[in-house]
């Protein structure tokens, strides 16, 4: 009876939170489909008396969102990429091999993710400004690739270093090279790493709001997140619209999220085992 009584509350608690957590998106996803009318007669928090989808509409064509999309999808693809390419390569060389100083180097990679991103936003303005490539979309990739390799790097050599030994010795006494190895004998292993990575960088990256505008200054490059606050500023009183262009940037993030459920759990429980 005890045990039971104890199961029934862990449920009962566990739904109560888990309601907590959904309330806050059901409320914008329901507020994303109510009229301005509705919405002004009876205020934000009431029950919706109406139904309308041309807020997604207006979000869409007439605040921007799909020129954001293609923004953030342009910078958000290509600094995943180049972030896990180069944070897979250097895990390999600091894990596998007898590199001379290679913890310092692995801990100075990982301590320029411990200093506050504030204090680096006037350096970078102006590193991005002498090299030609303040407000482009290669500027922020930049900076996304660079500040997030060293804790990519950090996570993908726990995961190689642990990997067995033998198996990078069987290939090489098969005539392997350094970069077979590398290609079909630990990217392979280190698939659950890499889709864990993937999911976590992409959600950061695409909904990252202080370095786009910190190096970006033209509206027309503005990533979704940026543009949401432009949103907020042309459909000022319309919290129909802003709820609607809000749930439709949330669409890429939770979709590369349910593609990549399985690895992403793989790779954390593996991480959490080792």
């Amino acid at each position: 009876m005890i045990r039971m009584l104890r199961t029934g509350a862990f449920h009962t608690g566990m739904v109560l939170l888990s309601l907590l957590w959904l309330a806050p998106i059901l409320w914008v996803v329901v507020m994303s489909t109510r009229t301005f009318d509705d919405i002004a007669a009876n205020g934000v928090g009431s029950l919706p008396r109406s139904f309308t989808l041309d807020t997604y509409r207006q979000a869409w064509t007439d605040g921007g969102e799909l020129r954001a999309l293609i923004n953030s999808m342009l910078v958000t693809v290509p600094s995943v990429a180049l972030s896990l390419i180069l944070a897979a390569g250097a895990a390999f060389a600091l894990s596998r091999y007898r590199i001379p100083g290679r913890r310092t180097i692995l801990l100075l990679m990982l301590a320029g993710n411990l200093l506050p991103p504030q204090i680096l936003l006037i350096p970078v303005a102006k590193f991005s400004e002498l090299t030609g490539l303040y407000d482009t979309l290669y500027a922020l990739i930049a900076v996304q690739v660079g500040f997030g390799l060293g804790f990519y790097t950090f996570v993908l050599h726990g995961f190689m270093r642990d990997l067995p030994g033998e198996i990078q010795e069987a290939a090489t006494i098969d005539g392997a090279g350094p970069g077979q190895i590398f290609a079909r004998v630990i990217l392979p292993l280190t698939r659950p790493a890499l889709a864990a990575l993937g999911a976590l960088s992409f959600t950061w990256i695409f909904n990252d709001l202080l370095w786009a505008i910190t190096v970006l200054r033209t509206d027309d490059k503005m990533p979704v997140t940026p543009a949401l606050l432009g949103l907020q500023g042309q459909f000022v009183s319309s919290w129909s619209v802003i709820a609607a262009g809000t749930v439709i940037a949330a669409v890429p993030t939770v979709a590369v999220f349910l593609r990549f459920q399985r690895h992403f759990v793989s790779g954390l429980a593996i991480g959490a085992v080792k």
